[in-house]
């Protein structure tokens, strides 16, 4: 086994569940950090440009919180925080979180046998030179007919109110509906594990 001692400790400024796993996948230890940011006061008109201005600002609400934290910490290694955002785009419209059970329902609905999308966003920083690389990257999702029976467990089950456009693919509720994904899984579930490699090796 190939131990897990980067040359860099990783910030992980997400409190996505999702997004750990995916993180822990790739075969990093990391800490989480969260940015408290007000998301609904930064709005734009195209969803690359909402979710990258959105990872921008929980970067660097969380940077400045770290400087707060660790005026006195002098690190010899690098320290990497990644931060990300995910948006569902469904016809011409930006979905973010569901605020209700009502709205869950209705987005899942409008999947069933029809075609959304993801725009993901990664901002990748090296708090020790101040470096900062981000893109966004787009999945297409194709789906089948969703039965009503399963849209319901779903919305009941609630997890669909904690992610964006209540859209969850790896669920196996909503797994067998699937019927094609033209990108990657790890992209829609919140972090494109290509793109955030490419991003880390560039800040360093």
């Amino acid at each position: 086994m190939e131990a897990n001692c980067s040359p860099f400790k990783i910030i992980l400024g997400s409190s996505s569940i999702a997004r750990r796993k995916i993180l822990a996948e790739m075969g990093y230890e990391f800490t989480v950090m969260t940015a408290d940011i007000d998301e609904k006061s930064i709005r734009k008109d195209k969803p690359e440009e909402l979710v990258m201005a959105l990872a921008e600002a929980k970067a660097t609400a969380i940077t400045s919180k770290l400087q707060r934290i660790n005026s006195q910490a002098k690190d010899s290694e690098p320290r990497i925080l990644i931060a990300a955002d995910t948006v569902v785009v469904y016809g011409d419209a930006v979905r973010e979180k569901p605020s209700s059970k009502e709205e869950a329902r209705e987005f899942l609905k409008g999947y069933s046998g029809g075609h959304a999308a993801t725009v993901g966003s990664v901002s990748v920083t090296n708090l020790k030179t101040g470096s900062r690389k981000g893109e966004w990257d787009r999945v297409e999702i194709f789906f089948h007919e969703i039965p009503d029976d399963i849209i319901e467990k779903m919305v009941e089950e609630g997890i669909v109110l904690n992610v964006a456009g209540g859209l969850i693919i790896e669920h196996p509720l909503i797994l067998p509906f699937v019927k094609q994904v033209v990108g990657t899984t790890d992209s829609v579930m919140g972090l494109p594990k290509a793109l955030t490699k490419k991003l880390i090796k560039e800040v360093l």
